[in-house]
């Protein structure tokens, strides 16, 4: 079974390059965005299996990238990993409320990203209310 494509959200290239060169080693075909608005655009004229966002950007934030996903069907029940330098005490729960799958602080271990990574895609997707 193939990898599934990965889009990563992040407004600093060196991380979003970081980022990606780790999923790709993964066997990942990534796809990156420079922020939530060119993600949601991208993620408008294609599928990807698995999203990776920062929290804060320019234009549309991570929780708001988040929350427009997934009230579309092809996005509903997708893993979605925050993976943001934002320290705020709630900002987990926030990104949970907003439908994140997964939580990961930075600076990130690149192992601990393809642990995360591969656990949320070996997790049942979550349900949907409504």
């Amino acid at each position: 079974m193939a990898s599934p494509s990965i889009l990563v959200v992040d407004d600093s290239p060196s991380l979003r390059r970081m980022i990606g060169a780790c999923l790709r080693a993964g066997g990942f075909d990534v796809t990156e965005a420079a922020d939530g608005d060119q993600a949601h655009a991208l993620a408008s004229g294609a599928s990807f299996g698995m999203l990776v966002t920062d929290q804060v950007m320019p234009g549309m934030d991570g929780l708001t990238l988040i929350r427009s996903l997934r009230v579309t069907e092809r996005y509903a029940r997708i893993p979605i990993l925050m993976l943001t330098t934002e320290h705020d005490g709630n900002i987990r729960e926030l990104a949970r409320a907003a439908g994140a799958s997964g939580f990961l602080p930075k600076p990130f271990d690149p192992d601990e990203l393809m642990q995360a990574v591969a656990a949320l895609l070996s997790s049942p997707p979550p349900t949907t209310e409504g």
